[in-house]
């Protein structure tokens, strides 16, 4: 894909509305406005970053009236001549505007592409550019907070920092390669390892974070899990706020998996309310119940709810009932119903007493879940950084290239093949925020060192 044409796209939902934003961006976006806009003055001739009110009109007349703004390279959202189109938000104005604009000389862009742009035009790194996704995706106050941190290059800036680090130690590996009579000293061994693990332990504390920038994209997948007629729906739509769910007295109502979205605290959890867990001969409910045992397998949190006025054990005491022996580290014990009262079974179990009825208990819910979420690590106050799985694949390859590297060092090995382990590092974390200085080594290695000594 070349950069030297124009695009144009509508950048706002489709739908109606009282505006929307129609993009033009390239080295002719000026020109190809200038065919359609008719107002005070022609765009070429309007000030950067100033609204100008006119029409759009087409061979037939006025298409719609709009507000235009141009943004001239570099200083624009791309890095290219940017033109921004407001106009009327209706359905056909906008696809009407989008295809004047296509015809007098633009193309349609690409999903993502302005965003591709202003990375390639040097605007922001790879971090920065996938945070803008995160930023219209987020769902929580905290989820938002970690993509603005992201989009305003924290993440970038750190491993543009532990970047600098590994050119330093290659730059002097790569002028011992260059004069191998002169051996590593023993002190400066120990500083090349000294510095290589810094490497290592900033890496490691990046791809700490990428539990919590999982929950924090994509939510805390949480089952509600338990008997039929123990409150599984009505805690769900009591959560919600409105009723998702059939609530019956009927048991086995459930036979599908019912997912929605809560925040608590800042966390988005993915809500998922299961088919009761019991013995049955119905094909339906146990094909539901295969269903429950899938989303259990696969589950951040789950929540265990059970009717705490019944007793804990079934007939004879000789068993606990299905749905109610769950003693695993991820599941929440909800005592549900104790309006009802507390059957002595449960009275020294360590739970959340609940009242889906009287909503006792919502609160103490909401702090169980954060603490089970605060319990993996993270701190309410350290949603700074949150990387991807894509970035903790490749800062999981930096880390062991650097490991290798390190041995490498420590064991005498060749000069080379410890050169090579750290490129690979560099190239890993190159691949995190778009950027392989194959340039900046060289001009490193020629600072800090006199060749021709």
């Amino acid at each position: 894909m070349t950069i030297d044409d124009t695009i144009a796209a509508i950048s706002t939902p489709v739908g109606e509305g009282a505006i929307a934003v129609v993009r033009v961006s390239g080295p002719e976006s000026i020109v190809v406005v200038s065919k359609l806009f008719h107002g005070t003055t022609t765009p070429d001739k309007m000030r950067p970053r100033r609204t100008y009110f006119g029409e759009l009109r087409d061979n037939t007349g006025r298409v719609d009236q709009v507000l235009l703004t141009i943004f001239q390279r570099p200083r624009s959202y791309t890095g290219e001549d940017l033109v921004e189109i407001s106009c009327h938000g209706g359905i056909l104005v906008t696809r009407k505007i989008l295809s004047l604009l296509l015809n007098s000389g633009a193309r349609s862009a690409n999903p993502g592409e302005f965003t591709q742009r202003a990375f390639l035009n040097g605007k922001m790194d790879l971090t920065q550019a996938e945070a803008v996704m995160d930023l219209i995706r987020a769902q929580t106050e905290l989820a938002l907070r970690a993509a603005n941190e992201q989009l305003a290059g924290y993440l970038g800036r750190e491993l543009g920092r532990i970047q600098d680090q590994l050119l330093t130690s290659l730059a002097h590996l790569e002028a011992y390669i260059d004069f191998p009579d002169e051996a590593i000293a023993p002190e400066t061994g120990k500083l090349l390892i000294s510095r290589l693990d810094e490497s290592i332990a900033s890496l490691r504390r990046l791809v700490a974070t990428a539990d919590q920038g999982r929950i924090l994209r994509h939510g805390l997948r949480t089952v509600i899990y338990g008997e039929p007629n123990v409150g599984k729906s009505s805690l769900l739509n009591l959560l919600l706020g409105y009723d998702r769910a059939i609530v019956s007295e009927t048991p086995g109502t459930t036979r599908d998996t019912i997912e929605e979205t809560i925040n608590v605290r800042g966390i988005p959890v993915r809500l998922i309310d299961t088919a009761g867990k019991r013995w049955s001969e119905d094909a339906i409910e146990l094909e539901g119940i295969r269903r429950t045992e899938l989303q259990l397998a696969q589950a951040d949190l789950v929540l265990q709810i059970v009717d705490a006025s019944l007793p804990r054990f079934g007939s004879g005491n000789e068993r606990e009932r299905p749905g109610t022996n769950r003693n695993e580290p991820n599941s929440i014990l909800i005592l549900n119903k104790v309006d009802l009262g507390v059957h002595p079974d449960w009275a020294s179990c360590r739970g959340v007493r609940f009242s889906c009825r009287t909503r006792e208990g919502q609160e103490a819910l909401n702090e169980a879940i954060w603490d089970f979420v605060m319990s993996g690590g993270m701190a309410g106050d350290d949603f700074r950084i949150a990387i991807s799985a894509r970035h903790q694949a490749c800062l999981q390859k930096a880390i062991v290239d650097l490991e290798a590297a390190k041995a490498g060092l420590a064991n005498s090995e060749l000069l080379e093949l410890v050169s090579i382990e750290l490129r690979g590092a560099l190239d890993a974390i190159g691949d995190v925020i778009g950027r392989h200085d194959t340039e900046d080594l060289l001009g490193r290695i020629f600072s800090e060192f006199c060749i021709g000594k």
